[in-house]
């Protein structure tokens, strides 16, 4: 055995030269390797055959806007025809009969404009109210809300138009508008999502530095909405473009047709008598109907994103 001196020497700690003693070091652990997922290749074709289905009716849609009316008789759906058409299909859509597709495209945006914004705020500030304030006959909104969103809109078609028929709105732009302001599953979905993106704690303390509770919607709680709000306006909005069982038992004026049912006017005046068959227009205008819903989705999909993954992720 050592003598003490020696034995204390070996247990002291190695110093820097300045004499601090130096930090112990840490063995490092080694990485786990983490597992690369299996890949499915039974879930990849079935992906696959989902994406192709999805797409295939688009790209028919795209090939047909191509061709006359004769090339499409005469020529392969999914290929393009002999003569490339598109740019003349477009001209004639705008100025065949008048001109009428473009006041069907301006009825259109009128319907989504006061029709599914009205619906988007209206969700806006029924679930905000049902999510943040508590009030008698809460439980029984709720059961109202549920069941207006299972029940489908066909079967409230009829009474909606007996009732406008009363009211002598019928064949006016108000026949589809006003229906089109309410959307209980907009509601709900607001109401869900003002649940878990609002703190109650952040409320409160606009509400002690003296806010109003105006102030505390505009100022506090509607930011924390944005991906909600752009959320339940694409929903409203896709509904009301492409609505087309409302418009037709309430509007008979050709006039105040929207698109989907003015391009059905122009499909089925071939089976009438003396009636120029216009399928080229009518392929066409479908394409050009689609373009603005595919615009708002590429611009406002990362707001779309993030409000259906808001509240996955608790803190």
């Amino acid at each position: 055995m050592g003598s003490p001196a020696t034995l204390t020497s070996k247990a002291a700690p190695a110093r820097h030269p300045r004499g601090a003693p130096s930090a112990p070091r840490l063995r490092s652990r080694p990485r786990r390797s983490v597992a690369r997922p299996r890949r499915s290749v039974l879930l990849t074709a079935l992906t696959g055959l989902v994406v192709v289905y999805s797409l295939l009716p688009l790209v028919w849609l795209v090939i047909s806007a191509t061709k006359t009316q004769k090339g499409l008789a005469s020529s392969f759906g999914l290929w393009f025809g002999g003569d490339f058409a598109l740019w003349d299909n477009i001209t004639e859509t705008f100025t065949y009969d008048d001109g009428v597709f473009t006041r069907w495209l301006l009825n259109t945006l009128l319907y989504v404009v006061l029709g599914a914004g009205g619906a988007t705020v209206l969700a806006v500030l029924g679930g905000y109210a049902l999510a943040k304030f508590a009030f008698p006959g809460k439980r029984a909104v709720f059961a109202v809300v549920i069941g207006a969103v299972a029940v489908p809109g066909t079967a409230l078609a009829i009474p909606t138009f007996l009732m406008f028929s009363e009211m002598g709105l019928t064949n006016t732009p108000w026949a589809v508008i006003i229906p089109s302001l309410i959307s209980p599953f907009g509601l709900y979905l607001m109401w869900v999502f003002a649940t878990e993106a609002i703190p109650t704690e952040l409320m409160e303390a606009a509400r002690v530095d003296g806010a109003g509770e105006l102030r505390v919607f505009c100022q506090v709680c509607l930011p924390q909405l944005a991906p909600g709000i752009v959320t339940v306006l694409l929903f409203t909005m896709v509904h009301t473009w492409n609505n087309y069982f409302l418009p037709l038992i309430m509007i008979k004026d050709p006039d105040w047709y929207p698109l989907p049912l003015g391009l059905n006017a122009w499909n089925a005046q071939a089976a009438t008598a003396g009636g120029r068959p216009v399928f080229h227009l009518v392929i066409t205008g479908s394409l050009i109907t689609i373009l603005p819903l595919i615009a708002a989705f590429l611009l406002l999909q990362r707001y779309w994103r993030s409000g259906l993954a808001a509240g996955s992720v608790k803190e």
